[in-house]
């Protein structure tokens, strides 16, 4: 990892995209002092916890925190705490989502902000259901912050970032037509810090407009893309297996296909139970396949690759 000076002005551009990403749903902040406004969740063996206030909304709370039982005396505990915050929005990743599910807190939040993984519409749905709120899904990187939000009236996700240039280019490094798929590249960004100019995501889509022109990123899929062989020899795109387990409410997992085509497919403990559904969409897809199932391990649970395969000309 590289070390990278930052700035107040960078740090507190997140807010401000973030607002602009929650107000494409209609919502607006409008904690201060005396309440908390926000709470970052985490679900880590070992996570850095802080609290603070967000001057810029007249000093309204800021609370990160770990939901992973290391953190707590009592599994109990962690409701207690959120609902005593009460807080207007949450954020965190799809793994900490999944958490907090299992949590038996009563907050209502406003909204739920969903960052730095790919959300599976399952999960989305479940969380909807169970907060009776938003879940915005925001496209975002450690080099430049949030780049898009995703918007179901459009189909897909819309940047956020008037001074970040983003583009859809080949393995060349080509730029692709409007609607064809390739590897987000992106140039500038709100930390002057990072100067970055044609920065290769390894995040692959492709790049339309909606009828405002608005620019949407659509068929996204965050990694290096990798082909499976389904049992006719044909080859599949790994957007295929991501829209098919989407309405799954599944955090993370993996899928590998071995080197006798096999598929191996790796689910956390604690979603395991959907296993067998998981397995029943993909022999759909894959036209039967061997789908071997395994538990992700604890100690990778917050850092897995989607997608690989032992197969020749597997990652074109």
């Amino acid at each position: 990892p590289l070390l990278i000076p930052s700035h107040p002005r960078v740090a507190g551009s997140y807010l401000a995209y973030h607002k602009r990403a929650l107000r494409r749903f209609g919502i607006e902040l409008s904690h201060g002092a005396g309440q908390v406004g926000v709470v970052l969740i985490g679900y880590q063996k070992s996570c850095f916890t802080y609290l603070s206030v967000t001057p810029t909304m007249g000093e309204s709370g800021l609370a990160k925190i770990n939901l992973h039982l290391n953190d707590w005396r009592s599994p109990d505990d962690r409701a207690a705490y959120l609902d005593a915050l009460a807080p207007e929005v949450i954020t965190g990743d799809p793994i900490s989502f999944a958490a907090l599910l299992d949590v038996a807190t009563t907050i209502r939040p406003k909204a739920l902000l969903s960052v730095s993984m790919m959300l599976s519409t399952g999960l989305r749905q479940a969380l909807e259901e169970r907060f009776g709120c938003p879940v915005v899904d925001v496209y975002s990187l450690n080099e430049v912050g949030p780049v898009a939000v995703f918007d179901p009236a459009v189909g897909g996700h819309v940047l956020l970032q008037h001074r970040l240039h983003v583009e859809i280019v080949d393995r060349q490094g080509r730029p692709v037509a409007p609607g064809e798929r390739g590897e987000v590249t992106v140039t500038g960004g709100f930390n002057f810090c990072l100067p970055l100019v044609r920065y290769r995501t390894g995040d692959f889509a492709a790049l339309d407009f909606a009828r405002d022109d608005t620019p949407v990123l659509t068929d996204f899929c965050g990694r290096d893309p990798v082909r499976f062989q389904v049992v006719s020899g044909e080859w599949i795109n790994n957007i295929d297996v991501t829209h098919t387990l989407k309405p799954l409410a599944l955090s993370h997992y993996q899928l590998r296909q071995l080197a006798d085509a096999s598929l191996l497919l790796r689910l956390p403990a604690n979603q395991m139970a959907l296993g067998e559904t998981a397995r029943g969409a993909l022999r759909q897809l894959f036209g039967s396949a061997a789908i071997a199932l395994q538990e992700i391990a604890a100690d990778e649970d917050d850092k897995v690759v989607q997608y690989a395969s032992a197969l020749p000309g597997a990652c074109p």
